[in-house]
């Protein structure tokens, strides 16, 4: 039996480890048909960039969620002038992105886990805002960030490339909510 979220453990990525989160966050989005664009085809540039941690891991943090020593789940978090931020522009706002949760693992937590993670590093950096893009069809992503207190954006959403739309949302956290 899978042990309870609470027992997962969260940090940012080793060096030695991005191979494996890289593919890990590759496998997440495969598994759910997020790689194939809408004329069928499998997007590599797009793989490519998200299972190349070594470089978001350059501006930004890459976090990891391990359930003993086994890689469950990651997620990039962009604080204020990460070059991998897409929507986060304001010295008061980050960014959560690539958030891939292993497919074997699901359902108990995880991705809960890594965004909460993801705030707590907002709070202490003493943000008041928190924004991130999803695909259009991420619905059960959707759920999880709405249950969190996260709203849609619709003045946030936009697409990268055609036929491709990405929804934004943002949460507000209070001013001098510093997470203590």
């Amino acid at each position: 039996m899978p042990r309870p979220a609470s027992d997962l453990l969260v940090r940012v990525a080793r060096a030695d480890e991005h191979r494996a989160v890289g593919a890990l966050t590759v496998a997440g989005y495969d598994a759910d048909g997020h790689l194939v664009r809408p004329d069928g085809t499998y997007d590599d540039r797009y793989a490519a960039v998200i299972g190349d941690v070594a470089t978001r891991a350059a501006d930004s943090e890459v976090l990891v969620a391990l359930d003993g020593d086994r890689l469950v789940g990651t997620v990039t978090w962009c604080p204020y002038g990460s070059g991998f931020a897409e929507l986060a522009r304001q010295p008061h706002q980050g960014e959560l992105r690539t958030l891939s949760v292993d497919p074997d693992a699901r359902g108990r937590g995880t991705g809960r886990a890594l965004v909460e993670a993801c705030l707590e590093k907002a709070r202490r950096a003493g943000l008041t805002e928190v924004l991130l893009c999803s695909l259009t069809e991420m619905a059960t992503a959707h759920r999880l960030y709405l249950s969190m207190g996260f709203v849609r954006r619709p003045d946030l959403d936009w697409s990268p490339v055609p036929d491709v739309h990405l929804w934004g949302f943002a949460l507000a956290l209070p001013p001098g909510d510093d997470g203590r």
